[in-house]
């Protein structure tokens, strides 16, 4: 009995093919939103069908069906076979390889449109509303059908707006169904996923913590389990997943590096040691900023500590006897860059949780979250009756204050920009701020501005607040924090922070611009 619960979330899945969407992560989000499992698998890289598979969806992609460099995926065992749900891109390949037309629009087709009409009886559309409002995003649209292709939805503009294949579980949508403009998107794939494919919706946060724990405590067996925690969920979660399938068999090691947030390195070992989790604190400040002294490039900054890290944290776990495991944190979006339709994207910048690690201390690794998106990360954690407190801290970089310093960084200026972020992280949660928010933090500029205090003239320190919304921090906008708060914060750090004569604040959007300055 206790095999089958431990299989019991595995044994559904539905497989999205990936031809390069922006919105391929956002599909499968949808999906668990319904308590249903799902992975992304590049379209050229297909995953063994077994019996698990109980239905795919090709995404939408920025090609075009008419390039000649064109994603091509061999659906042979999964046309007709597998219920199938082609998206945008997915929908004109479908048709297009079938022998219909698919050519350029005469006009653009981008943004908001309405299902005109909708063919009645259709297990797609189940209760969908006549005129809902869908979202378009292609520049090409279908033409004619296939003769076997039937239409069951269209737009005033888009004739071809959703099709059937008959005699197959085969259906094509021209509109995106995972994002917000699209009103009743969830209900499309609702009826795709559970109607249509079947699927049992038991893909929830307490039913996974369950199997993974019992999954980590066979493949781990005896042996001893070193984890790096950084103080956020995700390491956090990772850690009492572990230590409730091994207990003492793990233990966690803690590094300062010197760039964490005030008084940060006291309190998490605090908070840690409350939660009975076996951890080891290191204090490598001085290792840390003497590698760093006279550093101000981005990249070469993130470089320095992760190599640093590396040394630290391989030299403790060296401390620890018979260690033949290295947890890590890493979540799926990770994963899924790590395996994209066309390789790792373009270096914006080093990521700080994976890499190098493994190959350097010869253990074995192992990823317990390497299923869940950042939300579903939180929901696990409070599944698992980890505080709020700590399932709700905002998100903060691997390089921690490194990368919010621009410039060289000093332990002055690790000092001024360390007391500007408490002033301004404690009045957003003393204002009830902190939890409207996803990310907060100060930066601090390489530049001084002329001010006036008292009756001298000052030549000194900028910083810039920034505050963004977001769910998973792959976009982002500005959060408008009230006047009245910005106000009060801005006195409080001009008067309290020595060397800070002018606050700043950032309403930048991701994208263009990243959540971090650097």
């Amino acid at each position: 009995m206790r095999q089958k619960q431990q299989n019991m979330v595995l044994e559904e899945k539905i497989i999205i093919l990936d031809f390069g969407s922006q919105y391929t992560q956002l599909i499968a989000r949808r999906v668990r939103e319904l308590n249903v499992y799902c992975e992304i698998h590049p379209f050229n890289k297909i995953p063994q069908l077994d019996n698990s598979v109980k239905g795919v969806i090709l995404s939408g992609s920025p090609f075009s069906v008419c390039d000649a460099e064109a994603p091509i995926p061999d659906l042979s065992k999964i046309k007709g076979k597998l219920p199938l749900l082609g998206v945008c891109y997915g929908a004109q390949y479908l048709a297009h390889f079938c022998g219909g037309k698919v050519e350029p629009s005469q006009h653009r087709e981008y943004g908001r449109a309405r299902l005109t009409s909708i063919e009645s009886g259709t297990d797609l559309f189940n209760n969908v509303s006549l005129n809902t409002q869908v979202w378009m995003s292609h520049g090409d649209t279908i033409i004619t059908l296939p003769e076997n292709f039937s239409v069951i939805a269209s737009t005033s503009d888009v004739k071809n707006g959703a099709f059937s294949i008959a005699d197959e579980l085969t259906y094509g949508i021209q509109f995106h169904p995972e994002v917000y403009h699209t009103t009743e998107g969830k209900i499309v794939l609702e009826n795709f996923v559970k109607n249509i494919c079947g699927v049992t919706a038991n893909w929830t946060p307490a039913a996974f913590a369950e199997s993974a724990i019992f999954d980590l405590r066979t493949e781990i067996g005896e042996g001893k389990v070193v984890l790096g925690l950084s103080g956020g969920v995700d390491s956090s979660v990772a850690a009492v997943l572990l230590d409730k399938a091994i207990g003492k068999q793990l233990t966690c090691i803690f590094v300062n590096n010197g760039l964490l947030r005030k008084n940060e390195f006291d309190e998490v070992l605090a908070s840690y040691k409350d939660m009975g989790l076996n951890v080891k604190g290191v204090d490598a400040t001085d290792k840390f900023l003497d590698q760093l002294e006279g550093v101000s490039e981005p990249e070469q900054k993130r470089k320095i500590i992760g190599r640093t890290f590396i040394e630290v944290f391989d030299e403790e776990a060296h401390k620890i006897q018979n260690v033949k495991w290295l947890a890590q944190g890493t979540i799926y979006p990770d994963v899924i860059e790590s395996v994209s339709v066309n390789g790792p994207s373009a270096t914006i910048k080093s990521h700080h949780n994976v890499g190098g690690l493994p190959e350097k201390m010869d253990l074995k690794i192992i990823e317990p979250l390497k299923l869940l998106f950042k939300d579903e990360v939180r929901k696990v954690g409070k599944a698992l009756g980890i505080s709020s407190q700590l399932i709700g801290r905002h998100p903060f970089p691997g390089p921690g204050l490194a990368i919010r310093i621009l410039g060289e960084i000093t332990r002055e200026r690790i000092r001024i920009i360390q007391e500007v972020d408490s002033i301004y992280i404690n009045q957003m949660r003393e204002d009830g701020l902190y939890d409207q928010v996803w990310q907060a933090g100060a930066i601090l500029l390489p530049i001084q501005s002329v001010g006036v205090m008292g009756d001298e003239r000052t030549y000194e320190q900028v910083v810039a607040l920034r505050a963004v919304a977001s769910t998973d921090g792959m976009t982002a906008d500005w959060v408008h924090l009230p006047y009245e708060f910005l106000s009060t914060v801005s006195n409080k750090i001009i008067n309290q922070v020595k060397g800070v004569n002018r606050v700043v604040y950032d309403i930048s959007s991701k994208p263009p611009a990243t959540i971090e300055w650097e």
